[in-house]
């Protein structure tokens, strides 16, 4: 359905700026001709989380997958997803998983 079809090109869209720090709401809302607002109350209604929180899970959701393959330590993982501070990265990990990334890899 359109709805499906919708939140599959967003993730395409997030998937393919994964590394990119700069990458925000208002790129995304500019490739689904969308205002950011629009692209904010249908994200909300589909996922039930904001727009910047679905951005987040997916680049979280990633680096889990960095973490999982054994190639790539906490701080690669997290620069290959677009987290450039440590501490907030660790904060999410924590938030999204229930453990801190490092403890996740022990």
């Amino acid at each position: 359905n359109l709805d499906q079809q919708f939140l599959e090109k967003v993730v395409e869209i997030i998937e393919d700026n994964l590394d990119n720090g700069d990458f925000d709401v208002s790129y995304i809302a500019e490739k689904v001709y969308m205002s950011n607002s629009t692209l904010y109350r249908k994200i909300k209604g589909l996922t039930g989380v904001s727009t910047n929180e679905f951005i987040r899970k997916i680049r979280l959701k990633h680096s889990l997958k960095l973490l999982q393959s054994g190639d790539y330590n906490v701080t690669e993982s997290a620069y290959m997803t677009g987290f450039n501070n440590m501490a907030y990265y660790r904060e999410c990990f924590k938030k999204e998983y229930g453990v801190l990334p490092s403890e996740y890899l022990k």
